[in-house]
């Protein structure tokens, strides 16, 4: 798919994201039910950006605000496919921003529960925002879509394997961040790409949760081959995203100490700033 055509075609509502984050309520007190899909895993556990958008959903349904302005996530154990419960907390109501915590809990065969994820959020109107910007931000330079690779692509075998998770996706890697593909890290940590699903769904402020946690993670530049999974993440969303394609830059400085920081930039077709995050990470070295 053409980047002028990447992120347009789909129906916000009607897409398989859609399909696969939809909560129901199960009654008074923030309770919502909630199906873990199986199409968005990594090697067997959900990813911690579809999980962010799920809560994030919730919170949506049960505070005033429309929009995600921060959302902060500990993951507390690895999410897996199947039930989950959502507990919704409002916590603070005002003009500009409303407050509230979700928790992410699955059930055992036993019946106990298990607390996978709890965030907690500020809620907004992003369309109430003054227009005034004033950053010395850039978007990443990328090559034309064509020049990039997506990991699905016939080419060289590949150095790790593909999880779940990429067949919902439609991103194209730029070439001078996938050594890693075939076992020549560069060893700068960082990784940047044209991005949108598969299904040509628009972007919004829920699916830009998602973008910042469902590119391959820096570590694989460092020569982590392993699983990275995220302890904690935050997200601030900035700009309802305009339709196209969006383009994602990732960093980490610094993986020390077992642990290591990747830090995320989004920007819409339209050269805007639309989200960014920072998450610290575990990576199976």
């Amino acid at each position: 798919m053409a980047p002028g055509t990447t992120g347009t075609t789909g129906t916000i509502g009607d897409s398989e994201f859609d399909r696969d984050t939809a909560i129901s309520a199960n009654g008074p007190g923030g309770g919502y039910d909630a199906h873990l899909h199986p199409g968005w895993t990594v090697f067997g556990a959900l990813n911690g950006g579809y999980l962010l958008a799920l809560l994030a959903r919730a919170l949506r349904d049960a505070l005033p605000h429309p929009d995600p302005f921060t959302v902060t996530a500990h993951y507390l154990s690895a999410s897996r496919p199947g039930p989950a419960a959502i507990r919704v907390e409002p916590l603070r109501t005002g003009r500009s921003l409303s407050t509230g915590q979700a928790r992410l809990l699955q059930r055992a065969e036993d019946g106990t529960e298990t607390e996978r994820v709890r965030v907690l959020a500020a809620y907004g109107d992003l369309a109430a925002l003054p227009d005034d910007v004033r950053t010395i931000a850039t978007p990443p330079p990328l090559p034309p879509y064509e020049e990039c690779r997506g990991l699905l692509d016939p080419g060289p075998a590949m150095a790790v394997p593909v999880p779940e998770l990429v067949h919902r996706l439609d991103y194209r890697l730029d070439p001078a961040t996938t050594g890693w593909m075939t076992g020549r890290p560069s060893g700068r940590g960082e990784i940047r790409a044209w991005y949108g699903l598969a299904d040509g769904r628009a972007p919004d402020p829920l699916s830009l949760l998602l973008a910042v946690d469902s590119l391959p993670p820096t570590a694989f530049e460092y020569g982590v081959t392993g699983v990275v999974p995220t302890v904690e993440l935050t997200a601030h969303i900035r700009h309802r995203p305009a339709p196209g394609p969006l383009r994602i830059l990732k960093t980490s400085r610094n993986l020390a100490g077992g642990y290591m920081e990747e830090d995320a930039e989004v920007w819409d077709s339209r050269d805007r700033l639309v989200a960014q995050s920072r998450q610290l990470a575990r990576p199976s070295l």
